[in-house]
């Protein structure tokens, strides 16, 4: 027998407590592999996304409720609990009785007869007497970080970094969904041709707000069209697109993206250089080499060669001055899309970024000596963090005297990025409700 929508979500919520999968990929290969109808899909990924995002309000909000405490409660229980008060709180298309009904019968099929009577004593309670108002925390910084379902830590942090009002919106627009945004091959078609294409497929799309080879999907089934497996589009967010605008690589240049997978922005490199010159893309590992080529194979694109190498070890592969232009998209914390990959929220620690930090510095010092001189190095990362992007460039330029700031990088950004807040010489920092894109922080450098 088939399972429910809900029996589902616990699967993988489980998964994702247990073994710290990555949800948006387990998200996805539960959706391939189950037998769910299209309706369910929808409401599989709310749920799961939900719980997630909002993991410790729902603690919050089911501690006065669980006289043993949540944490000794068996994982799946506790899963089943969050997944259900994510329900009677945020979803109020549910009926309260079934959602309570759903989870008793869930409890009853997973464990014991006691286990099913404390999840139906613990739900009606819920509804009966409501949760706790978080209002009521005098802390200003743990009311933030409960009323946004953000790490206590993380909070402080951007609070440090930001102010109180930018980490608000920032935490508050990582809870919001994110739009769905492809780029066009322009070596294919313009934006205003796979706009066509992707009508005739019942896909509506609009131009976007930042790349001006975007489109922002509002309906439809993009990735299911011709138009994506022709290779006419790919998926990335719009700040990401940026990055290979920074780097503004021409027809017939030698570019190397040292940290390449999946891809993304090694094949918009390649379009932008109009598939002429050459593009070596490397990445750690085999598996993730694969999906560059995957990637270069669809979208038509032959001036990329891919190879499975460790960016700290490229000098031992190649001459001093090899390359006209180094893209360092480096490994970082993601703090930048937690909206797209919530579990990084919860996963990473405070101490993680320190080490990450190591690691992007060793990468920028390895693949120095490979830019030729006027060469331009883009470091780049998808979190929001100034240790790892500020500090790790500033840390960087002080080592190297020969690289200084790309002053001519407002040149190759949008308006709206140059006129912003964040926008220094030769660097920005993109947060997510600026633009409602990706948080992002993108640095140029010239190597004198």
């Amino acid at each position: 027998m088939s399972k429910n929508v809900r029996e589902v979500a616990v699967d993988v919520l489980l998964q994702i407590e247990k073994n710290q999968a990555y949800s948006n990929l387990l998200l996805n290969q539960t959706i391939n592999k189950s037998n769910l109808d299209r309706r369910d899909i929808g409401l599989l990924t709310e749920l799961v996304y939900g719980t997630i995002q909002r993991r410790d309000t729902l603690d919050y909000f089911l501690a006065p409720f669980v006289k043993k405490g949540i944490d000794k409660l068996e994982d799946w229980v506790k899963v089943l609990l969050r997944l259900s008060v994510y329900q009677l709180v945020y979803l109020d298309r549910i009926p309260d009785r079934a959602v309570v009904h759903e989870a008793v019968t869930i409890a009853k099929k997973r464990g014991h007869k006691g286990i099913s009577g404390m999840v139906n004593g613990v739900l009606r309670s819920i509804g009966r007497e409501g949760v706790p108002d978080i209002k009521d925390e005098k802390d200003p910084i743990k009311r933030l970080a409960l009323e946004t379902s953000h790490p206590e830590w993380l909070v402080a942090r951007w609070v440090k970094q930001f102010g109180e009002e930018d980490t608000r919106l920032m935490c508050e627009e990582n809870l919001v969904s994110p739009a769905v945004t492809v780029r066009v091959n322009q070596t294919k078609a313009t934006r205003e041709e796979v706009i066509s294409m992707l009508e005739a497929d019942g896909v509506a799309a609009v131009k976007g707000e930042l790349s001006e080879d975007a489109l922002i999907i509002k309906s439809g089934q993009v990735f299911e069209s011709k138009a994506f497996k022709q290779g006419y589009v790919t998926a990335q967010d719009e700040s990401s697109m940026l990055v290979g605008r920074a780097l503004g690589a021409n027809s017939g240049e030698r570019v190397a993206d040292v940290c390449a997978a999946p891809g993304g922005k090694t094949t918009h490199i390649a379009e932008q250089m109009n598939n002429e010159g050459s593009v070596l893309a490397f990445d750690l590992h085999d598996h993730k080499v694969k999906l560059i080529r995957g990637q270069a194979a669809r979208l038509d694109l032959s001036i990329i060669d891919t190879q499975a190498a460790d960016a700290r070890k490229l000098a031992e592969k190649f001459e001093p001055e090899s390359f006209d232009r180094i893209l360092v998209d480096a490994p970082c914390s993601g703090f930048g899309v937690i909206k797209r990959k919530p579990d990084i929220k919860w996963a990473k620690k405070e101490a993680d970024i320190k080490a990450i930090q190591s690691i992007q510095q060793a990468i920028l010092n390895a693949v120095a000596p490979l830019l030729k001189k006027d060469g331009t190095l883009v470091y780049s990362t998808c979190t929001v963090d100034k240790d790892e992007n500020e500090e790790t460039v500033e840390a960087f330029l002080a080592e190297h005297p020969s690289f200084v700031k790309d002053e001519d990088l407002k040149n190759r950004l949008p308006k709206q990025v140059v006129d912003s807040k964040r926008f220094k010489s030769g660097m920005v920092t993109i947060l997510p409700q600026d633009f409602n894109s990706d948080g992002f922080f993108i640095s140029s450098l010239v190597k004198q």
